[in-house]
């Protein structure tokens, strides 16, 4: 019976995939605090959207479809907070209207004379073809981040609670905000191929939604999130396995699962 459980070992791809997860997952609980604390869910997924934009510019320019993809994503998502700053029009409604327009862009180019079939697994991602060396360069990105949010978190979180009183502490609001934004493009875009653009949103948003259902305190709110992002991650891979389905759906489905659990269990109290 232990056997029939533990099988999926046995699989390179599985064991690959799992480091991976171990390595993603955390990212995504901890960022995933800090949008949710500023309201940019619709941001992060507008950066997912992007990402079409992003390889659309690859092709068309003959270069790599990563490297397209990264520069893109940097570049809108400072361009949305300088537009987010300066135009009247809720910010919602300005990543709104960026997003639509990038993934139309995105899918005119690349679905031009039918070859939209060699990209549409980005939808969904594929997290069990990762290999050994993207699993390092994923710990780079993993080592780099905990480094930013260790040096600027208090920074953050005074910008995220009152800009006006972060400036008045010699905090340079602009920069922090364009790190940041940068940081949640880098996760986006590295994360996309395996994770895919459709969900990636939902990885990012719904462990800290689910953490702060239950948090008392900054603390909480941070392990919890980063506990539950975990778990949904392996539990999702372990049972898509079992169950011949797509890895990333299945994470969502269990981060879903969390997310009402928690809801519920916060009303009680």
């Amino acid at each position: 019976m232990l056997e029939f459980f533990t099988a999926w070992w046995d699989y390179g791809f599985m064991r690959n995939a799992f480091a991976a997860v171990l390595i993603i997952t955390p990212l995504f609980g901890l960022l995933g605090t800090m949008i949710v604390n500023n309201k940019m869910a619709f941001f992060s997924d507008a950066l997912g959207h992007s990402a079409l934009t992003g390889i659309a510019i690859g092709v068309v320019l003959g270069i790599s479809d990563s490297l397209s993809m990264l520069v893109f994503a940097v570049v809108f998502a400072l361009l949305l907070n300088k537009i987010g700053r300066k135009s009247a029009a809720s910010t919602d409604t300005i990543i709104s209207v960026f997003s639509s327009c990038s993934i139309a862009i995105g899918l005119a180019i690349l679905s031009k004379g039918g070859n939209f079939s060699k990209y549409s697994s980005l939808l969904v991602g594929d997290i069990l073809s990762i290999t050994k060396r993207e699993i390092i360069s994923l710990l780079v990105i993993f080592a780099v981040t905990f480094l930013f949010w260790f040096a600027a978190f208090n920074k953050l979180n005074a910008v995220s609670l009152n800009r006006t009183l972060a400036k008045s502490r010699r905090i340079n609001v602009r920069l922090m905000e364009n790190l940041f934004a940068v940081f949640i493009a880098l996760i986006v875009t590295l994360s996309i191929k395996w994770v895919g653009i459709l969900i990636i949103n939902a990885l990012l948003i719904l462990p800290a939604a689910s953490s702060r259902n239950i948090a008392e305190n900054m603390r909480e709110y941070h392990f919890f999130s980063i506990l539950f992002s975990v778990f949904s991650g392996l539990l999702g891979l372990i049972i898509s396995y079992f169950t011949n389905v797509a890895t990333g759906p299945m994470i969502v489905i269990i981060a879903s699962i969390l997310y009402f659990a928690t809801y519920f269990y916060g009303k009680k109290l």
